[in-house]
């Protein structure tokens, strides 16, 4: 069973991670897109798929593509804070948004998968959602969540990290600190390198 980190430290995963059953029809995602290809507009996940797809009592953190469309059904269960969503690395934080009135705070998890650790997709996402969209209640890291990646996970909005299932979680923990000073400006508030040296030529 995958460990989960919340902020510096293992904790309990009281979320049930709901994924689309399995298809017979092969999926093709557009980058950025929900559809299979921009000129048809064929959804990436078939209506049936979306509609087979159980959603089970408690807390459960479902696909973007099934609360797009039964979010009317599941409205009660958001106000009882009982639903959270995840995005595949090719969906757009814009619909999510958009899909409550702008108001993500409303969803107390936010998830993000990483299909594979060469995929960096999702460290956009994660940084969006924080800058653009304000969201300020937990946001996860899903699938192939590497110990290499724990850093980079938390300076760009990241606070618990849902690890693959054969990683380590003390080597992990320790890896949210493998680097005392950033060279590039991101959500954690730490001033990098460039701008420091900056501050100082202007000083001397």
């Amino acid at each position: 069973m995958a460990d989960l980190i919340r902020g510096n430290a293992l904790a309990e995963n009281e979320w049930t991670w709901v994924k689309l059953p399995e298809s017979t029809e092969p999926v093709r995602k557009a980058a950025g897109k929900v559809v299979m290809f921009k000129l048809t507009g064929e959804p990436a996940a078939p209506e049936d798929v979306v509609a087979a797809c159980a959603v089970p009592a408690g807390k459960v953190m479902i696909p973007l593509t099934v609360w797009l469309r039964r979010r009317e059904e599941l409205a009660a269960r958001v106000a009882a804070g009982e639903i959270a969503v995840w995005l595949d690395s090719h969906e757009e934080p814009a619909e999510l948004a958009e899909s409550l009135g702008g108001d993500l705070n409303r969803l107390p998890l936010i998830g993000v998968n990483f299909p594979k650790f060469i995929d960096g997709r999702g460290f956009s996402i994660a940084f969006i959602l924080r800058t653009r969209y304000g969201y300020r209640n937990e946001l996860r890291a899903l699938g192939d969540v590497l110990r290499d990646q724990m850093f980079f996970f938390r300076r760009t909005g990241f606070d618990a990290y849902l690890l693959r299932a054969d990683q380590k979680p003390e080597r992990c923990i320790a890896a949210l600190n493998d680097f005392t000073t950033p060279y590039q400006t991101s959500t954690d508030g730490i001033t990098p390198v460039f701008r420091r040296r900056i501050g100082q030529k202007a000083i001397a």
